[in-house]
């Protein structure tokens, strides 16, 4: 394989937990954002 496939591999293999934090903080960001506006959508 070239060089930068090894490069792209790594790339995405550092950047899931980076991604997993996002989405964690995200939803948790999410449901406190509704539950300040109460429940009108």
């Amino acid at each position: 394989m070239e060089w930068y496939w090894w490069f792209f591999i790594a790339v995405i293999i550092v950047s899931i937990p980076f991604k997993i934090k996002f989405m964690k903080w995200y939803s948790k960001r999410q449901k406190e954002n509704s539950s300040k506006n109460g429940d009108d959508k």
